[in-house]
């Protein structure tokens, strides 16, 4: 029970350390802007198709095409979260240090992500369904 707590501060603080780098992209006086903040749509967008796919697809199956589309999904709404950034300095709309730390704000929240599927995700006697 202590490691599910440990485990579960540890994505807390990861997740809050994620978000402090996205909102220093916006938020510092030489950046200024608060386009980048669009990619929270991503972040929170990116875990639906796998969990959907969870719950319509058996686990005796070794593969399936109801999870190979969620994967599909999820790597194109990962991608367009790194894309956004990118494109919006390309235009001269962010800078390119605010285009930087929002890379490293989405680096540390998608494994933030995959860290929090690998821990409680699991179907043994601790997943995150008793949280």
């Amino acid at each position: 029970m202590m490691a599910g707590i440990k485990a579960l501060v540890a994505l807390s603080f990861s997740g809050a350390l994620g978000l402090t780098f996205l909102l220093l992209g916006c938020a510092l006086q030489q950046f200024g802007v608060y386009w980048p903040l669009f990619v929270l749509l991503f972040h929170i967008l990116s875990p639906i198709p796998n969990l959907i796919a969870r719950r319509h697809v058996d686990d005796t199956e070794s593969t399936s095409a109801c999870r190979e589309l969620a994967y599909f999904l999820t790597t194109g709404i990962v991608v367009s979260a790194y894309g956004l950034p990118v494109v919006l300095a390309r235009k001269g709309v962010i800078y390119w240090g605010a285009c930087g730390l929002v890379m490293a704000g989405n680096s540390v929240i998608f494994l933030t992500i995959v860290g929090f599927f690998v821990l409680f995700g699991g179907g043994d006697d601790f997943s995150w369904e008793q949280w």
